[in-house]
């Protein structure tokens, strides 16, 4: 088992399980480190063991060259012509091989000591210098907290007060220390999966590629490389997409610091708002000073304004969701909506500014204006889709490249227009693929919840972790048939679309992993954002190249049974896919050899 993942939340409760968890990583790490210096030390060995032997075998070639077999008689027959040559072809070949040879020394430490020096020194290197951070800030604040604590309450207010604020600073400068080393960390130890194989992988292939005494074990393993090679180049894929996720989170835990170290039985968020209340005389906006308590979701609104011939009381309401109001729909700014249990319809809120609707928003987990899985969003994307199948198949990146966000939320918002809905010319001359696609994502990504649905991501998440790739396959197959029908209905007509996609891979470059990669965190995700949530995309990605793959299979109907099988026990007869191995093969004729070329993706 691995160590379990540290989560930003973590950092600002501090408890001793998270400091055992933090220390456990810290030892990892150190292993880590010291496991690189003997390989540094061990290779730079080998790099000059190969060069004094490569100086030995040239040495012996010269003196190969430098001998000429004398015959007795005045005649030679074929086969002593071809002895007497023989040397010389055996220097000449000793010759080639060792000039690879020597370009594989010159290369060496380009190609292993380098790389892994560098990833000591800005990756490792780095981490510790958060580590020093994080203690030093760790030491500072709790030195403040226990001056603090020693404050007699006889001190002048303003005292007290600037008291206050200076451990307030500390307390925000530790937990932001805190947070940046956690994540160095997490990077550091997910980054170590390609960055320290890739080199002695490189390196290895060098090796044997011009060993010519293991010719057989050099020609078996360019397949093998160039298939550890893929699996680093999706790992790298999966990484830089959690690592844009999780940075996400980082950013949001560290903004919302203030509302996580509040107490329970203190309001997350408190302020002003103006609330919209129906009157006799119409509608009108109302003062309210409110506070809203996280944990038990409650919202009092309690009024600031009374009006003539009426007694207006405090509300208590409890949140069901948030919603930020969309500014063409309202004549004020800075609105957004709340669904409670005790109105029948939203309650209309307007803030004093973005930043503190922002605020209130954070506290109430707010999320953006969705669009819902309708006929109308049926039609924008089978529009979208007829347009890249039309004029974008075979360009290069589809999908991978992000349009104008400006030109992104101008199409959607004139599509989605309730006066006048699905009213957009797509062959307009401001329309363009980039456009269409992060278009087509936005949408699928506003859905209130994932076309993959909250219910079915834990059982969709065990199905990918599988060894087993039959398993996998049923697993997968079983629960798209879970699915709501709508929701399966745009899966196939999406999933058909991407299958046609990366049919024309050679000319757009877009894999099935690619696809996976991206439209992993589109169609699924957990409905707690959790440091853990974020490792599971890899396994998102999976599942979107299953549906890809096995498309035909899997929507041609529901499976036999429409539960998924138990796991099976371990199969006699070879799985379609093994783990990547290098085989052993009779020997065979090798044709010559090249200097090894590596391709840095």
């Amino acid at each position: 088992m691995g160590h379990p993942p540290l989560e930003f939340s973590d950092c600002y409760s501090d408890s001793p399980d998270f400091r055992e968890r933090l220390k456990c990583n810290e030892n990892e790490l150190e292993k880590t480190n010291k496991f690189l210096k003997d390989v540094i030390k061990d290779g730079n060995n080998v790099i000059n063991a190969i060069k004094e032997y490569s100086l030995a075998v040239q040495k012996f070639s010269q003196t190969l060259q430098s001998f000429q077999f004398d015959f007795i008689g005045d005649t030679l027959t074929d086969d002593e012509m071809n002895i007497a040559e023989s040397f010389r072809e055996f220097a000449g070949l000793l010759q080639d091989v060792e000039e690879g040879r020597m370009m594989l020394v010159q290369n060496a430490c380009d190609l292993l000591i380098k790389p892994l020096e560098k990833f000591r020194k800005e990756q490792i290197g780095v981490t510790k210098e958060r580590r020093k951070k994080f203690e030093k800030e760790s030491e500072k604040y709790y030195s403040q907290l226990d001056k603090h604590m020693n404050l007699s309450s006889k001190k002048k207010e303003t005292q007290l007060q600037e008291a206050d604020e200076q451990l307030d600073k500390e307390r925000q400068t530790f937990y932001e220390s805190s947070i940046e080393y956690v994540y160095q960390i997490q990077q550091v130890q997910d980054r170590k999966k390609f960055d320290v194989v890739e080199p002695v992988l490189a390196f290895l292939q060098s090796i044997l590629t011009l060993n010519n005494l293991t010719v057989e074990m050099t020609q078996d393993f360019l397949p093998y490389k160039q298939e550890l090679q893929l699996s680093l180049q999706n790992t790298r894929n999966h990484f830089e997409s959690t690592r844009e996720e999780m940075e996400e989170l980082m950013k949001r835990k560290k903004g919302s610091a203030q509302i996580c170290i509040r107490h329970s039985q203190q309001a997350t968020m408190e302020g002003y708002l103006y609330v919209q209340e129906k009157w006799a005389l119409g509608v009108t906006w109302v003062k309210y000073y409110c506070k809203y308590f996280k944990d038990s979701k409650l919202f009092i609104m309690v009024p600031m304004e009374q009006k003539t011939g009426t007694k207006q009381t405090t509300s208590q309401l409890t949140l069901k969701s948030c919603v930020r109001r969309k500014t063409d729909s309202t004549d004020k700014r800075f609105c957004f909506d709340i669904e409670t249990n005790e109105r029948c319809s939203p309650v209309l809120l307007q803030a004093i500014s973005e930043v503190n609707r922002k605020q209130w928003m954070e506290a109430m987990d707010g999320k953006e204006p969705v669009v819902e899985l309708n006929d109308l969003g049926f039609k924008f994307v089978r529009k979208c889709i007829n347009f890249v199948e039309t004029k974008g198949l075979t360009q290069e990146g589809v999908y991978r490249t992000v349009g104008s966000n400006i030109q992104v939320q101008k199409l959607l918002n004139a599509f989605f227009d309730p006066k006048c809905p699905a009213d957009v010319d797509f062959n307009s001359t401001d329309m363009d693929i980039k456009t269409i696609t992060s278009a087509l994502k936005f949408y699928l990504r506003s859905l209130s919840e994932p076309l993959m649905t909250y219910s079915l991501h834990g059982e969709l998440i065990l199905a990918a972790k599988s060894e087993n790739q039959d398993y996998r396959l049923g697993a997968v197959h079983s629960l798209v048939y879970k699915l709501p029908e709508r929701n399966r209905e745009m899966l196939e007509l999406l999933i058909k679309h991407l299958v046609s996609v990366c049919s024309h891979s050679i000319e757009n470059l877009m894999t099935v992993s690619n696809m996976g990669v991206i439209f992993g965190p589109t169609l699924m995700r957990a409905e707690e954002e959790t440091v853990a949530a974020m490792l599971d995309i890899k396994f998102q990605n999976i599942v979107m190249e299953i549906l890809i793959e096995d498309y035909s299979k899997i929507f041609k109907g529901p499976p036999e049974e429409t539960t998924p099988p138990p796991i099976p026990p371990p199969r006699v007869t070879p799985q379609r896919r093994q783990p990547i191995t290098i085989s052993k093969r009779p020997p065979r004729l090798f044709p010559g050899l090249q200097p090894p070329v590596f391709e840095r993706k």
